[in-house]
């Protein structure tokens, strides 16, 4: 089996904060907008929602991106992805293994695997993910359970090194983004920059337009 390499633009890659969006609403319209503005990816993470929450903002932003070409991954939770049969999901260094993820979704499913060093980065488990998460890259309110920030030289190591598709994350603001492109990343993962803007599509096409920039 080879996931790699799906065929998923990492370029603006939207993690939706229930907090700063203002709960389930504000989460599907902020994700409506953003696909309409250049998101390529959006992520449902809420650590602090019961079950059944998770489930029903699934469902709904699963509908919110009906027809919009942009895939809606879950973090962490497995079974949510399965329920209502979501793209994806994103998991952390201690959540489940990687492999028994990938036997439990199947293999056209995205998984995506956070990294934050360069041990992490050399035992990545080719074959079974589709990209990694490399961060925080800068410093970040919306995660409490951070690593340290990767210092620039590191990070731009750890893109020469990368063997797949990586998205950098943590504490990117508009005209922070170029700067992780041109250093080899594939995209950036931004919370703060869209959820909870006073105009989430000025946003959002302030950052596709940045990163655009930056990969021609």
């Amino acid at each position: 089996m080879n996931a790699i390499n799906k065929r998923i633009d990492l370029g603006l890659y939207l993690v939706l904060d229930p907090g700063l969006c203002g709960g389930l609403d504000g989460m599907v319209a902020t994700a409506r907008t953003a696909a309409a503005n250049g998101a390529t990816v959006v992520q449902l993470r809420a650590p602090q929602w019961k079950k059944r929450q998770w489930f029903d903002a699934a469902l709904a932003l699963k509908a919110a991106l009906a027809g919009t070409g942009v895939p809606l991954i879950i973090n962490d939770h497995v079974d949510i992805v399965l329920a209502v049969d979501a793209d994806g999901v994103h998991v952390g260094q201690s959540d489940l293994p990687v492999a028994e993820v990938r036997r439990l979704v199947g293999p056209d499913k995205t998984v995506g695997l956070s990294t934050s060093n360069a041990a992490q980065l050399a035992a990545v488990p080719l074959g079974l993910i589709d990209y990694i998460g490399v961060g925080p890259v800068y410093p970040t309110g919306t995660k409490s359970d951070a690593s340290p920030v990767i210092a620039p030289a590191d990070f731009a190591a750890m893109m020469a090194a990368k063997r797949c598709p990586a998205v950098a994350i943590g504490g990117i603001a508009l005209g922070k983004a170029a700067p992780l492109i041109r250093a080899g990343a594939d995209g950036v993962a931004v919370v703060s920059a869209i959820c909870g803007q006073p105009d989430v599509a000025k946003a959002t096409r302030a950052l596709f337009n940045e990163i655009t920039e930056a990969r021609a």
